[in-house]
């Protein structure tokens, strides 16, 4: 890691402090790693949903699954359908649940009438 010598001190008021601690911990990064991203010019994005990982996990298990097979077809010259046709099945499966949760619309907590946004 390299050394950073320079530290500042910024005043914020307390709306600016709610707003910028909500923002760095929907990205999963310490306050001074997101502030040293907005000033390289990057946006931070919110850690993905826990059912992301599970998703690529299975996308992976499917793609290692059809690269087995196809090696083992140009091997043998014998093309093993059936085990394709699960592995296509697998696939259109986890592209619909990748689908749905990437474009279902979530519930929104309940508005409290009482509490105004900044």
């Amino acid at each position: 890691m390299r050394k950073r010598p320079i530290s500042f001190l910024v005043r914020l008021d307390e709306s600016e402090h709610k707003r910028l601690m909500r923002e760095v911990k929907k990205t999963g990064l310490s306050r001074e790693a997101y502030i040293r991203a907005l000033i390289n010019g990057y946006i931070p994005k919110p850690l993905p949903p826990l059912e992301y990982y599970a998703m690529m996990r299975e996308l992976n298990a499917i793609g290692n699954n059809l690269n087995q097979l196809t090696v083992k077809t140009h091997t043998t010259g014998h093309l093993e359908r059936a085990a394709i046709q699960v592995e296509a099945d697998r696939l259109r499966h986890a592209v619909q649940q990748i689908q749905q949760a990437v474009t279902e619309p979530e519930r929104r907590p309940p508005v409290n009438p009482n509490v105004h946004p900044p």
